[in-house]
């Protein structure tokens, strides 16, 4: 069985725990609060989600998906295989990594946990960004297809999070849409809220 390594209230874990939910795989969740021996054994770099699959060993949640994408998920649904459609999903991949984990992401930490570090502009970059994914939204379904992809899991618990960072989702009725959709989806399975 599957072993999922993470914290219940990050949205890199649950992005996972989304996908193994759609996905329908079971998989045992073991509950992280503080680098541990196993943790550093598994990840030197103390980071979660950790995924670990019989021998195979992985960490960074967008790595996560693509493998689960590609190992389970049953054709190309979750991660296309044309270079152009691969390429949207990347690029959306990118953003989740960067504008969201430095904007939304970064917003929600400093509110709830007071953590150093983070952007002083965090609900700028958070506001910059959610008025591009309202925008880029206007005419579409979904990030960077015309179904869901793994794009749209990398981007769901921020963005649906961002009020706990004080940044308010109400102008951007593309991106609410959009996060209703998803939960719409079969399997879905809500973040914890604080």
């Amino acid at each position: 069985m599957m072993i999922l390594y993470g914290m219940p209230l990050s949205g890199h874990v649950h992005r996972v725990q989304l996908l193994l939910s759609m996905l329908g795989i079971d998989y045992r969740f073991e509950i992280v609060s503080a680098p541990t021996p196993e943790l550093l054994r598994l990840n030197p770099l103390g980071q979660i989600p950790i995924l670990c699959d019989g021998d195979l060993v992985l960490a960074d949640s967008n790595a996560i998906l693509v493998y689960l994408a590609k190992a389970y998920g049953a054709g190309t649904l979750w991660l296309p295989d044309d270079p152009v459609g691969a390429a949207r999903v990347q690029r959306w991949l990118s953003i989740a990594a960067g504008e969201l984990r430095q904007g939304p992401a970064a917003a929600r930490m400093v509110a709830l946990w007071q953590r150093p570090g983070e952007p002083a502009d965090a609900c700028v970059r958070a506001e910059r960004l959610l008025a591009f994914m309202d925008a880029h939204l206007d005419d579409r379904t979904f990030l960077a297809a015309c179904h869901p992809t793994i794009a749209d899991l990398a981007c769901y618990g921020y963005v649906a999070h961002a009020p706990e960072g004080h940044v308010s989702l109400e102008p951007y009725p593309n991106v609410r849409a959009w996060l209703l959709r998803v939960e719409a989806l079969p399997g879905f399975l809500p973040m914890p809220w604080i």
